[in-house]
């Protein structure tokens, strides 16, 4: 079959791997100009270990693994840890493996077999599914061309999803936080523990790890209407929303973030949808079931979605009506489990007074992670 797959992100590439060792001609096309290589560490777990087994990447995985030894720590004004969150307890789990983001897309880019080519620089613009006759599709550029199946993996602001589905606002709950990321190569201070300071319901961190330093930003807001591809609006948006605060480290964090062209902003929302398929068209990762960065099982439900679609399509002799129903019953329980998992992880890293972070730090070292 000749597929079209929207998204060069974890989602994509995994369904251009997926589809093209098994024979399909795969056509992934990215709006950027590259491949998006920022973002913390991310997680590989469960079910998703399976998936990247069956993709033959799971030794290169395990050999970039990132193994957070050193506790994550939440600091005073001062820079004095508080408490600690033991952020190895799980990642060393065999259930759990955490590496770079840019290390797996990087996996992923690099095993592509040649029956599937990236076009950078292009997006979708029109689609038209013809039924039998397949799916038209008018791109950004002004290409034309002609699919047996459309992949939407463009993410949380899936143009796929609205051309197809309707508007982004008919599927999106927002749950009430923002989340930020910025290089910070001035960071001179050692190797050692992330550090995260609070002021009531904002978060700045830095997080060290292989040779980079990182400064995070977290913060309570009601949704916010914003240019998602607009960079400078989205760093006045972080910007305005630590104005006042100037404790601890968060001016020097302010300024690498004006400094980074590539900050990263996004909201911690999910994606609900009564369905991830229409005729010829189906939606993989975010694009169909974002459950927002606080789960951190995001990745995870990119790689078992590719893996469950692929399978399903060869198992139904490429019968796609059957077979992305099939995939959105094995995928469906992964999701559910996935989206209800955030709210705790909210709470624990946005407390929303000076009163509730206090009572947070207490309730960590009464369990055993007190200062370190």
């Amino acid at each position: 079959m000749n597929i079209l797959v929207s998204g060069a992100g974890v989602a994509g590439l995994a369904c251009a791997l997926e589809l093209g060792t098994r024979g399909h001609d795969v056509t992934v096309v990215e709006y950027a100009r590259q491949l998006r290589l920022t973002g913390t560490p991310i997680d590989i777990r469960g079910d998703a270990i399976e998936a990247a087994e069956g993709m033959g990447l799971l030794p290169q995985i395990q050999k970039r693994r990132v193994r957070m030894s050193e506790l994550t720590r939440f600091v005073d004004s001062a820079g004095e840890p508080v408490a600690r969150i033991p952020m190895a307890e799980v990642s060393d789990s065999e259930d759990d493996i955490e590496l770079l983001r840019e290390d797996l897309v990087r996996i992923l880019a690099d095993a592509l077999p040649d029956t599937a080519a990236i076009r950078f620089g292009d997006s979708v613009e029109t689609l038209a599914d013809g039924g039998a006759d397949g799916v038209d599709v008018r791109f950004a550029s002004g290409r034309t061309g002609r699919y047996d199946l459309v992949l939407g993996a463009d993410g949380q602001h899936s143009a796929v999803r609205r051309l197809v589905f309707g508007p982004e606002q008919d599927y999106l709950r927002h749950l009430g936080v923002y989340f930020a990321l910025a290089d910070h190569p001035g960071d001179t201070q050692p190797e050692g523990a992330n550090s995260i300071y609070n002021v009531p319901s904002r978060m700045a961190g830095i997080f060290r790890y292989n040779g980079r330093r990182v400064a995070v930003f977290q913060f309570r807001s009601e949704q916010l209407a914003y240019d998602h591809r607009d960079l400078e609006s989205q760093k006045r948006i972080l910007i305005d929303a630590f104005s006042g605060h100037r404790s601890w480290r968060i001016p020097e964090l302010l300024d690498a973030a004006r400094a980074d062209p590539g900050f990263f902003f996004t909201s911690a929302s999910q994606i609900h949808m009564p369905r991830w398929h229409h005729g010829r068209v189906a939606l993989v990762g975010d694009a169909g079931y974002s459950p927002a960065f606080l789960s951190g099982r995001g990745t995870s439900l990119a790689l078992t979605g590719a893996r469950f679609l692929a399978e399903e399509l060869e198992r139904c002799g490429n019968d796609h009506t059957a077979a992305f129903a099939r995939y959105e019953a094995r995928q469906r329980p992964l999701v559910t489990f996935a989206q209800g998992r955030v709210h705790s992880g909210r709470d624990r890293m946005l407390p929303t007074s000076w009163a509730a972070i206090a009572a947070r730090n207490e309730a960590l070292q009464a369990s055993g992670n007190g200062a370190p």
